[in-house]
């Protein structure tokens, strides 16, 4: 019972900007736009979308010191798409973690800074391309506002953690005389701890955070090249500057609260976006549904295979999964 009250508000949020959608839109014209988009360039952003989760899983590993092997972080990567599009809390993360735990040895609690790093980073890229966007937008002091706080929350962010990775022994120390008090808590969140200061420490290592800042950027650049593509198929007027602020507002999008895999939210963030660009909203909407699909397509097909390969579904998963987070809880 918690756990749906947990889910209204992001629920409502989704119903509600599907309604305002369904409201604007023109269903011929938005249908009209998907039987005559542009499908080489279509299937060219397909092939992309692989090759994106790919280096993805890339980046994760260098995140990870080339510890596990490349394929299963190859799987589990994909299983973590597949589970945040249908799992609320973005369980996603978790299960990643989960997954990849069990496959390769190293502790959950190690792997799971990584993954928080990852996503602090991609809120740094974030906040920077939509800043690099706002100078083709009119009007666009407020998300320049926007911008800037996120770049600063994100820097204050990444400065935290690499103040705990630096002082790994003071925090620990700290820890162990504050929790003195509850054994269960002393016990269990000690060893959690000391899990997750070593897996911060990849902040403290120069060479390898610049590879994998190097592997970052490469994915944010095959991420908006794909977009494009997409965005060039319902309009050949396209310019590469409007994905910039496509993607950007995309990804703040997919921040709000909503239904599993941002429903509502992501279709709102980017048929908006395009919509200052084209003042067409049906069009703009025919691809940010495309982009929805081929986040499917590639999590679908590798999160399922990975999947089916050790055995799992996602019901499996998702109790598996709650059970973990009551204990962590």
């Amino acid at each position: 019972m918690k756990d749906i009250k947990r889910l209204i508000p992001g629920a409502l949020v989704s119903i509600a900007l599907i309604a305002a959608i369904l409201y604007f839109i023109d269903f011929q014209t938005m249908w009209s736009a998907i039987r005559h988009a542009n499908y080489r360039i279509l299937w060219g952003s397909a092939v992309l979308s692989f090759l994106w989760l790919a280096m993805r899983a890339k980046v994760w590993q260098t995140l990870l010191r080339d510890k596990p092997k490349y394929m299963d972080v190859f799987f589990s990567e994909g299983e973590g798409y597949l589970l945040n599009n249908f799992l609320p809390f973005r369980l996603g993360e978790l299960g990643r973690a989960f997954l990849l735990s069990r496959k390769s040895g190293i502790a959950f609690s190690e792997i799971l800074p990584t993954i928080i790093i990852e996503r602090v980073v991609d809120l740094a890229f974030t906040a920077a391309i939509l800043l690099a966007a706002l100078p083709y937008v009119a009007d666009s002091q407020g998300s320049a506002q926007i911008g800037y706080i996120v770049g600063a929350v994100v820097i204050f962010g990444l400065v935290m953690m690499y103040v705990l990775a630096r002082n790994n022994k003071w925090a620990l120390d700290t820890f162990h005389k504050l929790s003195v008090r509850w054994p269960v808590l002393h016990r269990f969140g000690g060893s959690f701890l000391e899990s997750f200061l070593d897996g911060l420490g990849v902040l403290t290592d120069g060479w390898l955070f610049i590879r994998f800042l190097f592997w970052m950027s490469l994915n944010w650049f095959m991420a908006l090249v794909a977009y494009y593509l997409i965005v060039l198929s319902f309009f050949p007027q396209a310019q590469p500057e409007w994905t910039l602020f496509v993607v950007g507002a995309a990804a703040f999008g997919g921040a709000i609260p909503a239904l599993p895999g941002g429903v509502g939210t992501f279709e709102g963030a980017v048929s908006a976006a395009l919509f200052v660009f084209t003042h067409d909203q049906s069009t703009s909407l025919a691809a940010a549904l495309t982009m929805r699909l081929y986040n499917y397509l590639n999590s679908g097909v590798i999160g399922g295979i990975g999947l089916m390969r050790e055995g799992q579904t996602l019901s499996g998963i998702y109790q598996q999964l709650m059970a973990l987070r009551k204990k962590e809880e």
